[in-house]
């Protein structure tokens, strides 16, 4: 790499993460002012885990995640190998990413307007489901990437050694697609913790079905603390741990296994 490319790195890279550390350095300011330094405190984050519409909204993001982790992790999976062992088609490709390229807001209020015609109440639960359409797609193409390599004459062995379809999933193909599924499941939550547009549009009224996102917006319209800046800083967290773990997964890939 010349000396150009790895100054054009470092820039981009600062651009890119600089306010970030910024943030985090700020969450721990011993000073109620967001932006003037007095000194390392872990005030605001005991602040922070004693707020209770805090808890609350943690609470909620952490259901609405699970919960549509699992269901779209296991809908994604299951279309990732259906479309693999089918005729390409572009239009059934087209529709299927869909949700990765249509913008957030777009597809809240179509979610919000398709509730409003069935009459469907909101709450947590149509969150989950929202954030459900949202995340297949995108496990639907990292359990692909995977099955680009897989080695299809092992299940075609199995099969003709009398294993059913069920048992040739949980004992040859499941096993060697697990790392891409986890690393799926683990792109998903994160997505569904960081995001906000759709939950915002498809929550029903009250702290019962607000998360995380959400109150950080409600309270960011007050000004910037200290206390959002550990809130912000504890989110990143786990979403920079989360994304980490899925992107070693995803190298564990060996074509062809």
């Amino acid at each position: 790499m010349s000396r150009w490319h790895r100054v054009h790195l470092g820039v981009t890279y600062a651009f890119l993460y600089l306010p970030i550390l910024v943030l985090m350095v700020l969450s721990f300011n011993k000073a109620g002012l967001p932006t003037a330094w007095s000194g390392f405190s872990v005030e605001w984050y005991g602040k922070l885990f004693a707020n209770p519409k805090i808890q609350q909204a943690a609470f909620n993001s952490l259901v609405v995640a699970l919960v549509s982790t699992l269901i779209s992790t296991a809908l994604g999976t299951a279309l990732a190998l259906g479309v693999e062992r089918s005729r390409p088609s572009t239009v059934r490709e087209a529709l299927m990413f869909a949700p990765m390229i249509i913008p957030d807001i777009v597809l809240a209020i179509a979610l919000l307007s398709f509730y409003t015609l069935l009459k469907f109440s909101l709450g947590l639960h149509s969150i989950i489901l929202a954030h459900v359409v949202f995340n297949i797609a995108f496990v639907t193409a990292v359990v692909r990437a995977r099955l680009k390599g897989f080695d299809w004459s092992l299940t075609e062995v199995s099969r003709d050694l009398g294993a059913g379809a069920f048992a040739t999933f949980r004992h040859i193909t499941f096993p060697l697609i697990l790392p891409s599924v986890i690393a799926a499941a683990l792109l998903a939550f994160t997505l569904s913790v960081d995001e906000f547009i759709i939950a915002y549009f498809t929550a029903g009224a009250g702290p019962s079905s607000t998360t995380l996102p959400m109150q950080i917006y409600a309270m960011i319209r007050f000004g910037v603390t200290p206390e959002i800046n550990a809130m912000a800083t504890i989110v990143m967290a786990v979403a920079f741990i989360a994304l980490f773990t899925a992107q070693r997964l995803n190298k564990g890939h060996v074509p062809g296994m």
